[in-house]
């Protein structure tokens, strides 16, 4: 079993450990790691930042919306035909 281990440096120190990881999980944080120049752990952090800070999520609610209402189309409007009356002012 493989477990990683992070500790954050500063006031107070949070270490989460992360047992189960199979070795294809590992080594290819270790590669995104070392392309980024920079530790494995200091990785993990970047990535669970992002993650809880949506950073990853480049559209706001609006285009979420947008994409699933996009195959419906605009509802069909009746024209109106009821006017109301003209109201005189004293």
């Amino acid at each position: 079993m493989t477990a990683l281990t992070a500790s954050q440096s500063g006031g107070a120190v949070t270490t989460i450990t992360v047992r189960g990881l199979d070795d294809s999980t590992v080594r290819a944080l270790k590669l995104r790691a070392a392309r980024e120049g920079r530790s494995m752990e200091a990785e993990v952090r970047s990535i669970l930042a992002s993650a809880v800070a949506g950073a990853d999520d480049e559209s706001g609610f609006g285009t979420l919306l947008a994409g699933i209402f996009a195959g419906i189309g605009a509802p069909e409007i009746p024209a109106r035909i009821d006017f109301p009356e003209d109201v005189d002012l004293p």
